[in-house]
């Protein structure tokens, strides 16, 4: 079947190609009502469906919105496999599918650029998730458009930034398993890089730890990928090499659920003899046997938020930044049964 062109329209109407370009354009005031009748009735007849890049050079936009996730780990897959994302970036995609836009979804390796993407697509702008390196920071000032960053901790006031308090959210879960009598506290985590979403949870599990007066065991923190497969061989280990220990902190549930399992498989059980407290409360935390305990992020208010500030930016000015803008979506813990109070109260 022949593709329907914008002359085909024209022919069919009557009328002009540019008359057809007006009225596609938002330009209605060039022509007369009885030809944007003509062309409207021509559009359906024909089911002619206009194409958004021809558009996009009249109107210089292409109604692309980028959602972009650095590749932070060597395991490549990990970004697509936790459904953490999948729920954030449905959450992005709603809020912008409303105002008219569509998204691209990339991952950028190591050593790449977000400046490619930008340009390569003519995005109107673009959210970027979790980028931590200063350098990164500068490369996203050149790019000319708007950019919201989701849970990056950048040192200066040049983007708008939606995220939680990292370092409360560690400190909640860990104070959790102390609250429950739990003294030798193992934390199962991704690398700890500075100023990284990971080192803010590392560090508020340290805080509540030196609160409590507990000594911190450099050997009771496993550290390698915000993976299942690394929450499962962790899980054995404990299991296998410190009886002592009776609760273990997940920086992230796909983290715990490889926990839970690496545990089972090693022989114990969750949480009877190991007690986990996951990071996020994805979809899958209440479905899973026994059900997570968790810090619950709101992740999908956290995408609804950072794709409204996203088209309030392209709104209010091509290419313009709000400074220094910060939000916050708040934390809860979400008690289920992976937790065991050794209190006895």
């Amino acid at each position: 079947m022949r593709k329907i062109t914008i002359k085909d329209v024209a022919r069919n109407a009557g009328v002009s190609i540019a008359a057809v370009s007006y009225v596609l354009n938002g330009k209605e005031n060039k022509v007369s009502q009885d030809t944007i009748v003509r062309i409207h009735d021509s559009i359906k007849e024909l089911n002619y469906i206009p194409s958004i890049t021809a558009r996009g050079l009249v109107k210089n936009t292409s109604e692309l919105i980028g959602v972009i996730i650095p590749q932070t780990e060597d395991h490549k897959q990990l970004v697509f496999e936790n459904p953490f994302y999948s729920e954030m970036i449905s959450a992005i995609e709603a809020v912008v599918r409303e105002d008219g836009y569509h998204i691209i979804l990339a991952g950028v390796d190591k050593g790449k650029t977000y400046l490619d993407i930008s340009t390569s697509r003519n995005l109107d702008g673009a959210i970027i998730m979790g980028i931590y390196s200063e350098q990164l920071y500068e490369e996203c000032k050149q790019a000319n458009i708007p950019i919201v960053l989701i849970d990056s901790y950048v040192h200066d006031n040049e983007f708008t930034n939606v995220g939680i308090d990292d370092e409360l959210g560690g400190y909640m879960a860990t104070k959790h398993l102390i609250d429950n009598g739990h003294r030798n506290i193992g934390l199962v985590t991704g690398m700890i890089r500075k100023d990284g979403v990971v080192e803010k949870r590392f560090l508020g599990y340290k805080r509540a730890l030196q609160e409590a007066g507990l000594f911190y065991n450099p050997d009771y923190v496993f550290e390698n990928s915000v993976s299942y497969v690394h929450g499962r061989s962790s899980g054995a280990l404990i299991a296998e090499k410190h009886p002592e220990m009776t609760g273990v902190f997940a920086t992230a549930d796909m983290v715990a659920f490889g926990l839970i399992r690496g545990i089972k498989e090693a022989g114990k059980e969750v949480p009877k003899d190991i007690s986990v407290i996951g990071f996020d409360d994805i979809s899958m935390a209440h479905m899973f046997l026994p059900p997570l305990t968790t810090v619950k992020q709101q992740i999908f208010l956290k995408g609804e938020t950072a794709a409204k500030l996203l088209i309030d930016q392209i709104r209010k000015k091509r290419g313009a930044k709000a400074h220094g803008k910060r939000t916050h979506v708040p934390l809860e813990i979400v008690e289920r049964e992976t937790v065991r109070n050794l209190r006895g109260d």
